[in-house]
């Protein structure tokens, strides 16, 4: 199960499935058993996927979770305590269904200083280590830099980004769904 945002919901993708239908299709494709449910949404922080992460696994009973939030925390300015305290609580509450871990390492733009910044980028493998999750590299990092793989807003990936950030995913789950076993 993904709980994500916005670069995992698929936000203002015009034709291209997003990277989760991508890499869904991949393993149909492969016959591999593996199903994604992807519980992303656009604009999601970390205090709304708190709302519905316990209903999501009741009804879904995933036996892996990626935990793909904090960038609409970070881009608000949102205390990194509480970000860090609400990412340790999706972590725990996947656990305790019996689901293993992963957080993903989210990057956000510099806008609010290198103190604010520093701070942020530390916490999801801080979160990891505290709750036993494998932390994952953020997908965006091969991208954001590249205008011709992003949306004229300058943070969502577009369609030409979809394929590479499922390339990139498909490698990073296959190597924790190897380490969970």
């Amino acid at each position: 199960m993904i709980v994500g945002d916005s670069l995992s919901a698929g936000y203002g993708l015009k034709q291209a499935p997003s990277w989760v239908k991508l890499l869904q299709n991949k393993y149909d494709e492969n016959g591999k058993a593996i199903e994604l449910i992807n519980m992303s949404v656009s604009g999601q922080t970390t205090d709304n996927a708190l709302l519905n992460i316990e209903k999501q696994l009741e009804v879904h009973k995933p036996t892996h979770v990626l935990i793909e939030l904090g960038g609409n925390d970070g881009l608000r300015g949102f205390p990194v305590k509480r970000i860090k305290t609400n990412l340790t609580s999706l972590a725990n509450y996947s656990q305790n269904s019996g689901a293993h871990t992963a957080i993903m390492h989210i990057q956000i733009p510099p806008n609010l200083g290198p103190r604010y910044t520093d701070l942020f980028s530390a916490v999801f493998a801080d979160v990891a280590n505290d709750t036993n999750s494998i932390l994952l590299p953020f997908f965006m990092t091969e991208i954001a830099d590249k205008p011709t793989l992003m949306q004229n807003d300058n943070l969502h990936p577009n369609d030409a980004a979809q394929p590479i950030i499922r390339d990139i995913m498909d490698k990073e789950i296959d190597k924790w769904l190897q380490a969970s076993k």
